[in-house]
Formats: structure tokens, C-alpha cells, sequence
């Protein structure tokens, strides 16, 4: 099994506290990262496993073995049991590993039952540090999700387009997304189409039939299941007008380059929504990496009315650092003065230009260099 960056951070969570809730898209790595910690394994998806676990409650809770509940948001009836064992013996930790498909916003039944009793990390799919060289060169392309061919190659687009299609014909609307699968892979495709664009329920919902509320409602639910990511605005006291709508993201690429029927690595470059998506790639590594090492930030891009910008902007508590994501392997000096007026605008510490560069140039304040140079940053500084 390949190393994952969050699983250091789960298990000193697990020694910390009673339980634990591992969150995290459908076939990301969960329960493959969950079995290697051993103990008991229960699927609630499963009936049989749901009789198991029931039967042999009293014994499992009064053991020493950690409790692995995966899917835990389809059984709602365990909730109330978790929160009655743990609060019976608050000074045992390490004894529940929850596993959820969907964000603690849709599984209501954690946040009422469990609040104050468990710590909550997600996984994402496979981020660049986890992988070795080829499946690197793979996984912008690809995506990271294991079986989706960023390990061998194979399976894209054929997997990506039959996890979409499962997750609007059951899964979605299982969580409680009030449309029918059909609304549903049409919005999918939709928000594919105006990946890296600021967000605009009302154009997408008059292509729907909708109105802008319920699209961002339905938004909620692609979200929540960490499908995408809504970038919002970095706001500050500046004598310029700014961009005040968030930013659509897709979270893993190879789910939108196959909706966006792209065929093979060597097409993507001549889309013209190339850029787009080698931003949204860039600043999904950046965020899965911080998150999973545990570090307290919050992400956002900015954007002026005159159009100065910046990709990414990452607030480490007062300490702004702003990111510009280019997709050239010869960045210039305009692209550095750019982002050096726009960082100055938001008072940022700290300025990165990333592209496809192979050589590293760093100042005091100013650093150059390519994605695994960048991420390299983040996870040691």
C-alpha cells in the first residue's frame, strides 16, 4: 500500500481522542487506508455486516481493538450507540474510525451527535508527494483516484465516467440531492464547462431550466460529496474595486477531462480551457497537501476589477502567501512584476510563480519554481 500523507496525522488523532471520522470522496483510499490500521471492519452499506456489528455491540465496545465503521452516514442508528459507549468511557481513546463518502455538512447525525467526541480529517485522492515518477507524469491527466488509471494508465475515461454516472443515479440522491439523475448529469457537465470560471448560478441555472437558488443548492451537494471546490474572494481594505464571487473548481482532474471527452494525455494541451484546469489541479495539490499535514490556513484567490489577480491566496493565520499559476515551462519577468503588484496589493510575505519550469529562482521573498519545488515549501516550511 502506498503511503498516504494524512495517515501520520490520523493515527496521533486516533491516540488523542475516543474517535476519529476519515472523510473523503467515493474510491479515494478510505477503507484501504482504514484496514492497515487493523482492528474490526464493518461496512454499514452492508446489511450483513449491519447484523454483525449489532449482534456483537457489547463485546466490540468493551474490547481493545480500534472499530472501523465504514459509510457510516447510511446507518444513522449508530450514532446515538457511539455517543453512549464513548461518553460511558471518555478517558479511552483510539476506539472508533468512522468512514463517510460525504462532508460533515451532509452527515448531519455527526455534527448532532458526536460534536466534541471525535476529530475529522480528510482524504483526498493520491496528491504528488504520495506518488513515484510515473504516476506523477500521470496524475494531473488522470486524477488521483486509485483505480482511475493514475497508477498503471489504464481504466480512464471508461472508470471516471462510470463513477460520475453511479454517483447521480444512487449516491447523489441518496444524500439527499432533490433531483433526478438526469438533472443531475447535466449539471455535472455544466459546472465541468465552466471549470476555473467564476461562479454564476443564475447562466448556469437559465441552461437548466432553473433558478439560481436551487442550483446552488444542488452545488451544495456536489461539494459536500467533494466533488468540487468554490474558491471564494480574498477580501481587504484596498482603494480598488474587487471580484466578490467565488471561483468553481473540479477537485480532481480526471473526472473533468473525461466529461470534457478529452482522449489522451497529448489533447489536453490544445483545449482551450487547458490553463483553467492545470490551475484548479495546482491549487488542489496545494490544499490537499496542507490539510493533510494537519496545518491551519484558509485558501482563497483575489481579483481586482482592473484585473490585477492571484490564483491562490493562502492566509496562515495573518501571514498571506500568494500563489500564481502558470502553465508554461519558461515563466518571465512580467509574469514575476504581475504577481509582485498583486501580492504587494494584500500585503502577502511570501510570493510563488509556479509553472512547468525546470529550474528553481528565489529571493528572500519571491520564489520561482515548479509544482513539486512548491509543494515541497509547503510541507516543510
Amino acid at each position: 500500500m502506498l503511503k498516504r500523507l494524512v495517515q501520520q496525522e490520523l493515527e496521533k488523532r486516533l491516540a488523542s481522542t475516543p474517535a476519529a471520522a476519515l472523510v473523503g470522496a467515493r474510491q479515494c483510499g478510505k477503507t484501504t487506508l482504514a484496514r492497515s490500521l487493523g482492528g474490526h471492519y464493518f461496512d454499514l452499506e452492508q446489511e450483513a455486516d449491519r447484523v454483525r456489528l449489532d449482534v456483537q455491540w457489547e463485546e466490540l465496545v468493551n474490547g481493545r481493538k480500534l472499530i472501523v465503521l465504514d459509510e457510516a452516514q447510511s446507518w444513522p442508528e449508530v450514532f446515538p450507540r457511539l455517543r453512549g459507549a464513548i461518553d460511558s468511557n471518555r478517558r479511552r481513546n483510539g476506539r472508533f474510525l468512522l468512514l463517510s463518502s460525504v462532508s460533515p455538512a451532509l452527515m448531519v447525525r455527526v455534527s448532532e451527535s458526536l460534536a466534541g467526541r471525535l476529530s475529522l480529517l480528510e482524504l483526498t485522492p493520491f496528491l504528488w508527494p504520495e506518488l513515484n515518477k510515473p504516476s506523477r507524469n500521470r496524475l494531473w491527466f488522470h486524477g488521483g483516484y486509485p483505480d482511475g488509471g493514475v497508477l498503471n494508465g489504464k481504466g480512464y475515461p471508461n472508470w471516471q465516467t462510470d463513477y460520475l454516472s453511479l454517483l447521480a443515479q444512487r449516491d447523489l440522491p441518496a444524500w439527499g440531492l432533490p433531483a433526478k439523475p438526469q438533472m443531475i448529469s447535466r449539471l455535472l457537465k455544466m459546472v465541468a464547462a465552466v471549470n476555473g470560471q467564476q461562479w454564476n448560478a443564475s447562466q448556469v441555472g437559465q441552461s437548466l431550466g432553473l433558478d439560481y437558488k436551487t442550483v446552488n443548492t444542488y452545488m451544495d451537494f456536489l461539494e459536500g460529496a467533494f466533488l468540487v471546490r468554490r474558491l471564494l474572494p480574498y477580501q481587504t481594505n484596498i482603494h480598488k474595486r474587487l471580484v466578490k464571487a467565488p471561483k468553481v473548481f473540479w477537485r480532481d482532474g480526471g473526472l473533468v477531462h473525461a466529461m470534457l471527452n478529452v482522449g489522451k494525455p497529448r489533447d489536453l494541451l490544445s483545449q482551450p480551457w487547458v490553463g483553467a484546469s492545470w490551475e484548479g489541479f495546482v491549487i488542489e495539490q496545494a490544499i490537499g497537501v496542507l490539510s493533510a499535514t494537519a496545518r491551519q490556513f484558509e485558501a482563497f484567490y483575489f481579483r481586482t476589477s482592473d484585473q490585477h489577480e492571484l490564483d491562490l491566496v493562502l492566509d496562515f493565520g495573518g501571514n498571506l502567501w500568494a500563489v500564481e499559476i502558470k502553465l508554461t515551462s519558461s515563466p518571465t519577468t512580467a509574469n514575476l512584476d504581475r504577481l509582485k503588484t498583486a501580492a504587494d496589493l494584500i500585503g502577502a510575505k511570501r510570493r510563488f510563480l509556479v509553472s512547468r519550469t525546470s529550474k528553481t529562482v528565489e529571493s528572500a521573498t519571491m520564489m520561482s519554481c515548479n509544482l513539486e519545488a512548491f509543494l515541497d515549501v509547503l510541507l516543510n516550511g
